[in-house]
């Protein structure tokens, strides 16, 4: 299990990069990720046979490449997703698939893709059965189980349970054995993924009802997948899942699948968050510092145009100032963190249900920088244009070096699209 990060509210490099370079070099604001993290993530997961990194979280082609050249394969959510994968260097051929697409629906770009290419499919519903096997009968599929509970750190990223609408009912299960054979396709593998930051204890449940589902489904199952839902450290009270226990409820399920079916079982694990979330920092500068009665507000360049999970989630991020001048910080006070945007919820130091609250801050004035921290997760991928705003440039850092996997946009970008 990695060691829990100690968080600091002062940060003068990154991965080895000054900050105040990096701000300098690509101006602000912008996401920057430190390549050597993401590797050590996959190799935390080395115990598992397949390593399926779910691109939703962090999505840039060199991303991608990146993981790719470490032997793992991808998850794609959407048809951008899966050209993502292609333009990045994925074959579509192999085994395990390399890209496989895990969705709830078909649209019809995607049923395309996956057709043209001959993509393996993770059924979400019973329609995608029926639409799959109307167009490609012969095919073997996956299907995603909604054990009938869920767990996620925000009820938004609950993926299980009655009121999600992901996967397929555990108790349609017979329906879609029956409906796969009339469409001449082979169940092969199972999936359940019930929400993000899920403990043991919700593990274990998760596990029995997979084994349950496996046993429902026959000797035809070849491979189970534990989904995501890994949990990072966001601050000093949070820790990792132990992954040898993780890993070892998992490995107990499979041999017991294999030892039922006769034959082995090829264990998955679908990791985002964990893969991506520690190696990205968001470098912004603060633009001004109000006191707006008892409360000290930094306002930085960079809003939840940019970082929309404390908006969204009331998610916690890790904040650190570097000092333009480099000089010692001073006694840290309490702050409130926010950004441009007309919207009094453009506030990074939030809580769920949109109460703001203050942060200890080292001083700082107008043109240091603030470095969000743990952002390389649900990031950059979800940003938008509000207010007109450009999306920011995305830098990697390997070996020292700093280089740009995207360019900011710029105005003419992003009026190419619009016609008067």
């Amino acid at each position: 299990m990695p060691q829990v990060p100690t968080f600091s509210t002062s940060r003068q490099e990154i991965a080895g990069v000054s900050v105040k370079q990096l701000a300098t070099q690509f101006g602000t604001p912008t996401y920057v990720y430190d390549a050597a993290t993401i590797v050590q993530r996959i190799q935390d997961l080395a115990a598992f046979d397949v390593i399926r990194y779910a691109q939703k979280a962090c999505s840039n082609l060199a991303i991608l490449k990146l993981v790719r050249e470490n032997n793992v394969v991808v998850d794609a959510v959407s048809a951008w997703e899966i050209r993502r994968a292609l333009a990045a260097g994925y074959e579509v051929h192999g085994d395990p698939p390399p890209i496989v697409y895990t969705a709830d629906i078909f649209d019809r770009e995607a049923l395309e893709l996956c057709i043209e290419h001959g993509l393996h499919v993770n059924c979400g519903s019973p329609d995608m059965i029926r639409q799959l096997g109307e167009v490609a009968p012969g095919r073997e599929i996956t299907l995603r189980i909604n054990p009938g509970f869920g767990h996620g750190h925000s009820q938004k990223t609950n993926t299980g349970g009655q009121q999600s609408k992901h996967g397929i009912w555990h108790e349609q299960l017979n329906e879609c054995l029956l409906l796969a054979d009339a469409n001449g396709l082979q169940i092969t593998g199972l999936h359940m993924h019930i929400g993000s930051g899920t403990d043991l204890h919700h593990l274990s449940q998760v596990c029995d009802s997979m084994e349950k589902a496996a046993l429902e489904v026959g000797r035809s199952i070849k491979t189970i997948s534990a989904g995501g839902g890994l949990p990072v450290p966001y601050n000093s009270e949070q820790t990792y899942v132990d992954l040898e226990k993780y890993f070892e409820l998992w490995d107990a399920t499979r041999k017991t699948l294999e030892k039922s079916f006769d034959h082995s079982i090829s264990l998955e694990i679908e990791p985002g968050r964990y893969l991506s979330a520690e190696a990205g920092y968001l470098v912004t500068e603060i633009r001004a510092v109000k006191q707006m009665g008892d409360n000290l507000f930094y306002v930085a360049d960079a809003g939840f145009n940019n970082l929309a999970r404390p908006i969204m989630y009331g998610a916690y991020h890790p904040i650190s100032v570097a000092r333009k001048d480099g000089q010692e910080m001073g006694q840290e006070h309490d702050v409130i963190v926010g950004g441009p945007l007309c919207e009094s919820g453009d506030i990074f130091t939030q809580e769920e249900g949109g109460f703001v609250s203050a942060r200890k801050l080292p001083p700082a004035a107008v043109g240091d920088l603030l470095v969000i921290e743990c952002a390389g997760a649900y990031g950059y991928c979800m940003s938008s244009n509000y207010n007109s705003k450009p999306l920011a440039a995305e830098v990697m850092i390997e070996e020292g070096k700093a280089r740009v996997i995207r360019r900011r946009q710029t105005f003419e970008g992003f009026i190419a699209d619009e016609m008067i």
